[in-house]
């Protein structure tokens, strides 16, 4: 059974930064790619980034391209969202999740293409 358990999440003002993490366990292969979602209040939720974990290739969505940097550690069955210059208009619960067999045949940024969540985890932007 896999599990990703995301942790990092809090209050900052606007213009600061946080780092979320998602730790995977369970797992009997590598993931295949990992990536953040996020959902407002009021609002679907929506893709954020993605990695590859093979290849390192990352993927951003267009509003938080340049702000947000989406990483991993192999070693420790972890990916990050490093997000910075955070806007109010960033503020929703934050979810991790992963796909780790099959092949998809689509894009990795919906909903669709990762079969693992997490729980989320809140962020909270004040301007």
């Amino acid at each position: 059974q896999v599990q990703l358990v995301e942790s990092g999440g809090g209050s900052v003002q606007a213009g600061g930064s946080l780092r979320l993490s998602c730790a995977t366990s369970g797992a009997t292969v590598i993931s295949i790619y990992m990536g953040w979602f996020r959902q407002a209040p009021g609002k679907e939720r929506e893709w954020v980034a993605t990695i590859f974990t093979g290849s390192g290739g990352t993927y951003y969505a267009g509003s938080v391209k340049g702000r947000f940097t989406i990483s991993q550690d192999n070693a420790k069955n972890t990916v990050y969202l490093q997000m910075n210059s955070l806007k109010s208009e960033d503020t929703a619960v934050y979810y991790c999740a992963a796909r780790f067999s099959g092949d998809y045949g689509g894009a990795a940024k919906t909903e669709a293409a990762f079969d693992d969540w997490g729980q989320g985890t809140q962020v909270t932007v004040s301007s």
